[in-house]
């Protein structure tokens, strides 16, 4: 497995699997068939509902916890010192772990500050190996990395072939920070899956859309999670260490980028909006 070295040193798996959407009935199952097949990094999160059924699995299963990364992050409303201290050692208890290899904060809202601070404290105490920061937009990425003692070691926001994040992985690369990907198949939107060029390109190699995608993003330094709850398909999103792409596939590839989200945007006022009220509600 090929990795990324953190500003720290820390050696970071650059491709894994994550559990957003996963269900905890599911979770175990699809955790320990990630491992099975090679899977060393697992992101999960406060959010997601599915820490305590990651911990259970990286418990039982025969990998040394060492040679495991585990991600989570702080939920908004978790936000603030006191509160995220808290939940900090919550995770840690849920996941069943001394130690959390990297936790992000999961959004831009309440108070981050008062997070990073409890973060940056735990980091210090031997509790988190990294820490860094998700869905954080330049603006706000470079508010918290000048006014931080430890600027964010990782940024996890929305980074797939037609939202590319160009811009933004240089300004992180300017604080010494990784860009990491949340939905590297853009969930399928935009035809993704069926996308000529992906496909073309990938036939070059005897790959699929997505594999090529995955790989284009690995190829920039990306850490990617693609998810899957078939274990076939695990194995085929991992099988993307035998192939370079040209440097004339990655400037075809690159053309695919639309330069905005698929998703949703931090800076459309109904959507913060909804995504605080979510936050308190959970």
């Amino acid at each position: 497995m090929d990795t990324v070295k953190l500003r720290n040193g820390v050696e970071m798996p650059i491709l894994g699997y994550g559990v957003y959407q996963v269900s905890p009935s599911e979770c175990e199952r699809c955790v320990r068939d990630a491992i099975s097949v090679g899977y060393r990094l697992i992101d999960t999160a406060q959010a997601y509902g599915n820490e305590q059924n990651v911990g259970n699995t990286i418990r039982n299963c025969s990998v040394p916890r060492e040679e495991l990364f585990i991600v989570t992050k702080v939920w908004i409303s978790n936000a603030r010192y006191e509160r995220a201290k808290a939940s900090i050692d919550e995770s840690l208890r849920k996941l069943q772990t001394d130690y959390i290899d990297l936790l992000l904060i999961h959004q831009p809202f309440n108070d981050y500050y008062g997070t990073w601070r409890a973060m940056e404290e735990a980091y210090k105490a031997g509790k988190l190996r990294a820490i860094g920061v998700s869905n954080f937009y330049p603006d706000r990425f470079i508010d918290l990395a000048e006014f931080s003692e430890i600027p964010p070691m990782v940024n996890q926001v929305e980074t797939h072939v037609f939202n590319q994040q160009i811009e933004a992985q240089q300004i992180m690369e300017q604080y010494g920070t990784h860009i990491m990907a949340w939905g590297p198949f853009a969930e399928g939107r935009n035809n993704f899956f069926g996308n000529e060029t992906l496909i073309a390109v990938g036939a070059k190699y005897n790959k699929s859309a997505a594999q090529t995608a995955l790989r284009y993003l690995i190829q920039r330094g990306v850490i990617v999670i693609p998810k899957s709850v078939r274990k076939e398909r695990m194995e085929q999103n991992l099988d993307v260490f035998d192939f370079t792409l040209t440097d004339e596939d990655m400037q075809r590839i690159r053309q695919l980028d639309l330069g905005h989200s698929l998703f949703f945007s931090h800076y459309d006022p109904q959507t913060v909006k909804w995504l605080c009220d979510y936050g308190k509600s959970k």
